[in-house]
């Protein structure tokens, strides 16, 4: 639906610092986004994919790695893959203290902003009792020094949260669920239910809204991060039975949850930018390219939906791709966007599941 309407720092800081297969693809048209206004949404006619990989269990989260290749989350195995260009797959780490269940395990992963220099990646994981987010230095065949930045995110069978994203401001965003207790998201004490920032050491921001680690709240279940080129934080969440929403996120912001979902006439709480029913939805990762078109796979939906900004909103989503059954994330990289599916979780698998696939960008 529209809406009208790399320095680190600390404490004191005020700012963070090929193809396996090609296959043609034709696009059914899908059930149009929900609300009032809303056109029917545009089916795509033919789109190239080449697989990348295929054979992944349970991917959850993939990271571009400067010299090539891509680093995988795996959320039930808890390895790290490594994915050549070539194709070839490479286990460079198991995370031993990954307790899976349900929707938690192994899923966010992130580079270092000087990860040319540092070597370090970011993993956000489920062990006992909480999510946490774990520092790691990468030697291309192997994770080691293995170093906690932040604990105490709570966790559930559903509700975790898991994508993280470093920010153009250096800083390392972290989207949290509300691990199925929905008050804890208008707690701003409680890291449930937040989009969290803090410093790539794990030290809060000088310039954080409430002075810890909580950068907006009232969120359900937050899946996807991704900035445009100036700056716009856009985020993907999950909605309860109605409404799935991508939001614009502003620091200090309250985006409703569990008192609203979806549009809301409160002038306290921010409304969506766009929403759909979870049944052509149930959004997880997105992207934003150079364009500034903003992409989100959808899981129930099985597409991916794109939308690009439009006066105080954006456009009517479209669809730019179906056909793979259920999706988990894409990231672009290069001229392409490199999506993620989700079919060996909950889905029905078809030969060759789970496959990492990129599809040309227009």
């Amino acid at each position: 639906m529209l809406r009208p309407p790399q320095a680190e720092s600390t404490r004191g800081a005020l700012a963070c610092a090929s193809a396996v297969a090609a296959l043609l693809l034709t696009g059914c048209t899908p059930a149009p986004a929900t609300g009032p206004g809303t056109a029917p949404v545009e089916a795509p006619t033919a789109t190239v994919v080449r697989d990348l990989a295929t054979g992944l269990d349970v991917p959850w989260d993939l990271a571009a790695l400067p010299e090539g290749g891509l680093l995988v989350t795996l959320r039930d195995r808890a390895d790290v893959v490594r994915i050549d260009t070539d194709g070839s797959q490479h286990t460079v780490g198991h995370i031993d203290e990954v307790a899976p269940a349900g929707e938690g395990g192994l899923l966010g992963i992130a580079l270092s902003p000087r990860f040319l220099s540092d070597q370090l990646i970011y993993l956000y994981y489920s062990v006992a009792h909480e999510n946490r987010v774990v520092r790691y230095r990468y030697t291309s065949t192997a994770l080691a020094d293995p170093t906690p930045v932040f604990t105490g995110i709570p966790s559930a069978a559903n509700h975790n949260g898991g994508r993280l994203r470093f920010g153009p401001d250096g800083c390392l965003y972290i989207g949290t669920g509300d691990a199925g207790r929905g008050d804890t998201a208008q707690d701003r004490n409680s890291l449930g239910g937040k989009i969290l920032r803090i410093a790539a050491d794990g030290t809060i921001p000088a310039d954080n809204p409430f002075g810890n680690a909580v950068y907006s709240y009232g969120h359900r279940n937050v899946q996807g991060l991704g900035w445009d080129a100036n700056g716009r934080l856009y985020a993907s969440e999950f909605g309860q039975d109605t409404f799935d929403e991508l939001n614009l996120i502003k620091a200090g912001g309250n985006y409703g949850w569990p008192v609203a979902e979806g549009i809301t006439d409160r002038p306290d709480l921010i409304s969506p930018l766009l929403v759909w029913r979870p049944s052509e939805a149930s959004p997880s990762g997105i992207a934003v390219a150079p364009s500034g078109t903003v992409y989100i796979a959808a899981l129930r939906g099985q597409r991916v939906w794109s939308t690009s900004p439009s006066g105080s909103g954006m456009s009517q989503p479209t669809v730019f791709l179906d056909g793979l059954g259920r999706l988990r994330d894409v990231t672009v990289v290069g001229d392409d966007l490199l999506v993620l599916t989700n079919n060996t979780a909950r889905g029905t698998p078809r030969p060759g599941d789970d496959r990492l696939v990129a599809v040309p960008l227009p």
